[in-house]
């Protein structure tokens, strides 16, 4: 079975926590997901707030859950309605990768260009 997933970020905001958020209405939630056919959910906690992922078998059975007037209602009560919700297919958060990404390699090699001195070359001369 092709599940499709779909990601629900909720951050902290000045109206509370993104966990106080997720205890009040997070059962309401999973159970809503499971009675309109989600297979798999998982919450994620951090320090930034929550991560409410979840896959259905098909967009359709995404949309219907979406529409449900107890679905827009909590994701109208997250802590900040502003700038801290986003919703987007597949898992994982938006934070970037979860490995640590490398370092860019040093232009010029790394090579650095000698401090010019303030005397002058001695000229020796020898006879």
């Amino acid at each position: 079975m092709n599940l499709r997933w779909w990601s629900i970020e909720v951050l902290d905001g000045p109206r509370g926590t993104a966990r106080a958020w997720r205890d009040s209405l997070g059962n309401a939630l999973v159970e809503a997901a499971v009675t309109h056919g989600a297979y798999r959910w998982e919450w994620h906690t951090h320090t930034w707030g929550v991560l409410f992922e979840i896959a259905f078998s098909t967009d359709e059975s995404w949309s219907a859950y979406r529409a449900l007037p107890l679905v827009s209602a909590a994701l109208d009560a997250v802590p900040d309605p502003a700038y801290g919700l986003f919703i987007h297919p597949g898992p994982g958060g938006s934070a970037g990768r979860s490995l640590p990404r490398r370092p860019l390699p040093i232009a010029g090699a790394g090579a650095a260009e000698l401090p010019l001195s303030d005397t002058r070359p001695v000229l020796r001369l020898t006879g």
